[in-house]
């Protein structure tokens, strides 16, 4: 009798060859998150993560979830256990309904979708939409979770520089003049507008009414991912693009994670019946429907709880881990470095002298056993190598501070590195600090169009 097959190593090169005419030609474009490959590490005992945009679910009252399950055990089990709707439950809906008209929009239930957690609607919006080769539009820097989805369908991402008003709508413009002569049209605009995921700006009112006019003169559709609105710590809201829009030309990403779980996986999108047709097929497709339990958990915790509260509760605690990062930045990082300050969100967009690699820098702090996101994971260009995201939502006061002095210590050591390396002063010896009695770097609401000629706008 034969011997079967021993089970493939991990490793050798002839693994690789049995394999790989089998993949399909779109995995060659495949790139792994920035996120998902610092998950693997950040688990270690010791290690302050600064790097996953982790909400603070320790602070979700055991109790309330106790009462939440316990309520589905006794009126709903056999329901939560069963297949759903692709569309998700109405009474889902009802809640997603109550959280965007806390923004002021109040869309049509018939007009949504709910999903498996946010992602999966850039997931699925780039799958309707884009064939290998179309034009995706996208702020520069953009989320590091939308990069891998936009290179597994092969789309080419134009990413339009920011300044501290958000994507440059004047920018937008130009490029758009400038596909159109080159006879290509983009399929959709991405967007994280509020607290924007990594650089942490705002889009400002006057920017959003003009991207509104502009897609709808062009008759463009644009993804608006909006997981932060509701997590704000100071200013007025502007109002989302959904409802400048009205729903004509905007998609409306929405999630659960930062309000209220991410373990429950539960987002949802809003978009123009055509375009939610496709997307439902889509969803068929991927896993049929979404997870009933987790929907009638939102559903049972709205009937027992007041989300608003909850959510209130968090605004306080990120907005106290907020301030503590940003003292912390100015009394342990070194002059050379720039940052900006978020308004509401969860993160911190860092920018260093152009001859550290924010790559090779993870790589040392995580022996300090911190970590962070490097910047380039936020472009499909190669830009960002001396930026980096911070996280301030997922760990305590105590962490930030020790988390950003390690972070801080390393960061040092390679500026004295290069001073010795090139025989020239450190880059910014010698100059006054913009808080000389923090002895740190300053913070920087990455410079308006109108800055000066010698300000660079920093994480575009």
């Amino acid at each position: 009798m034969s011997t079967p097959p021993s089970p493939p190593s991990r490793s050798t090169s002839r693994d690789l060859e049995r394999y790989a005419g089998l993949f399909a030609a779109r995995t060659r474009g495949m790139k792994s998150s920035a996120m998902r490959d610092i998950m693997s590490v950040i688990g270690r005992p010791g290690m302050i993560s600064l790097a996953g945009g982790l909400p603070d679910t320790s602070s979700f009252p055991p109790e309330t979830f106790a009462a939440v399950t316990a309520r589905i055990a006794e009126e709903s089990c056999a329901r939560a256990l069963q297949y759903g709707p692709t569309e998700g439950l109405e009474e889902t809906k009802r809640c997603i309904a109550e959280v965007m008209a806390a923004e002021g929009m109040h869309p049509d239930h018939a007009d949504m979708i709910v999903t498996t957690g946010g992602q999966q609607v850039i997931d699925l919006v780039t799958k309707a939409l884009i064939d290998p080769g179309d034009v995706i539009i996208a702020e520069g820097p953009t989320y590091p979770g939308a990069v891998p989805v936009f290179h597994a369908y092969q789309a080419d991402v134009v990413q339009i520089d920011m300044d501290a008003d958000g994507m440059r709508i004047d920018l937008l413009e130009e490029t758009l003049d400038r596909l159109e002569c080159e006879g290509r049209r983009p399929k959709f605009v991405y967007t994280v507008p509020s607290f924007q995921n990594p650089a942490g700006v705002t889009m400002s009112l006057p920017r959003r009414r003009r991207l509104v006019e502009v897609v709808a003169e062009r008759e463009l559709l644009v993804l608006e991912d909006n997981p932060y609105g509701l997590l704000r710590y100071e200013g007025e809201p502007p109002p989302p693009l959904y409802k400048l829009d009205g729903g004509v030309y905007v998609m409306y990403l929405g999630t659960f994670s930062k309000i209220l779980s991410p373990g429950l996986r539960l987002g949802w999108v809003v978009a123009p019946p055509p375009v939610l047709e496709k997307i439902n097929l889509g969803k068929q497709g991927a896993d049929l429907c979404t997870s009933t339990l987790s929907q009638l958990m939102v559903h049972a915790y709205f009937e027992l709880e007041d989300w608003r509260d909850y959510v209130d509760s968090l605004t306080e605690i990120y907005r106290a881990r907020r301030d503590t990062m940003l003292d912390a930045l100015a009394e342990s990082f070194p002059p050379q470095a720039e940052w900006t300050r978020p308004a509401g969100g969860l993160f911190i967009w860092v920018t260093l002298p152009d001859f550290i690699d924010t790559t090779d820098l993870l790589a040392r702090a995580q022996r300090e056993n911190v970590a962070f996101v490097p910047g380039e994971g936020a472009f499909l260009d190669g830009r960002g190598r001396s930026s980096m995201r911070l996280n301030f939502s997922g760990s305590d006061e105590g962490r930030i501070r020790e988390g950003i002095r390690r972070i801080g210590e390393v960061i040092k050591e390679q500026v004295a590195l290069y001073g010795t390396l090139t025989g020239e002063p450190e880059p910014g010896a010698g100059q006054e600090r913009a808080t000389p009695e923090a002895g740190g770097g300053r913070v920087v609401e990455l410079p308006r169009r109108d800055a000066g000629p010698d300000r660079r706008a920093r994480g575009s």
